[in-house]
């Protein structure tokens, strides 16, 4: 393995059952702290969405930029994805009218899309081929889109199909359960499972994140998005910390 792979390989954290757990978390601070800006600050989705934009490419180009892995610029990255997901989303699903299920339809061509176009130039979309700024472009762009169609889903699951954010956050948590098993028990690709898994946990982060800040009479437990964003990310912040997180070199 050359200098070069090796270095874009350690920006890439290891796929264990902490870097899940540190998902869901940030999955979840992005509903909480993307609803805060544009709903708590009454900034809109369009605004909230230009916001959170800029964050996102300015973490993208900061990660891309890094010459080794950085856990908390990985994190902030993932956590940037999650929040622009969740103010798109909800402005592609109700800003614009379109509604969750024309928005997750539209989220699902996008993100195969950019699955299709990056295996197509590249060969694969396995994390562990991520080796240059066009394999990590990709990385990120798939994931933001992966983040936003998780949050469309969430919300069709919760609100249109009227499961409630209980009912919504078992079934992804099952879907995620049966993609555990497959992993353990089953030849299926990792690669396949991968992205599987990494869609499945924003919907369910988006539940869960919907549940501790909406209103009672939502279904919710109506605890302030500031306080609910503040505590998840002191708890991505202790993992990171206490778990020394480490660079992957091996295939996902």
């Amino acid at each position: 393995m050359n200098t070069s792979t090796k270095t874009a390989l350690s920006k890439v954290p290891e796929v264990t059952i902490l870097f899940w757990i540190i998902k869901i978390a940030a999955t979840t601070l992005g509903e909480t702290g993307g609803d805060a800006v544009s709903m708590s600050m009454h900034l809109g989705y369009l605004i909230g969405t230009g916001i959170f934009s800029v964050v996102f490419l300015a973490a993208v180009f900061a990660q891309i930029k890094a010459k080794e892995f950085y856990p908390s610029l990985y994190w902030t990255t993932i956590i940037a994805t999650t929040t622009v997901g969740t103010t798109l989303a909800d402005f592609a699903d109700r800003s614009l009218g379109i509604g969750y299920a024309g928005g997750s339809t539209l989220l699902l061509v996008l993100l195969l899309g950019s699955l299709f176009i990056w295996h197509r130039t590249l060969g694969s979309v396995s994390v562990s081929t991520v080796n240059s700024p066009t394999a990590e472009m990709f990385y990120w762009v798939t994931i933001m889109f992966s983040q936003t169609l998780g949050t469309a889903l969430g919300d069709w699951t919760a609100g249109t199909a009227g499961l409630g954010y209980a009912g919504a956050a078992v079934v992804f948590g099952a879907l995620l359960a049966s993609v555990a098993a497959a992993y353990y028990w089953t030849k299926t690709s990792r690669t396949l499972l991968f992205w599987a898994a990494f869609v499945l946990t924003r919907p369910l982060g988006a539940v869960v994140g919907d549940f501790l800040d909406k209103p009672l009479n939502a279904g919710g437990l109506a605890l302030s998005r500031y306080s609910a964003s503040a505590a998840l990310l002191v708890f991505i912040m202790v993992c990171i910390l206490l778990f020394n997180e480490r660079a992957s070199s091996t295939a996902h």
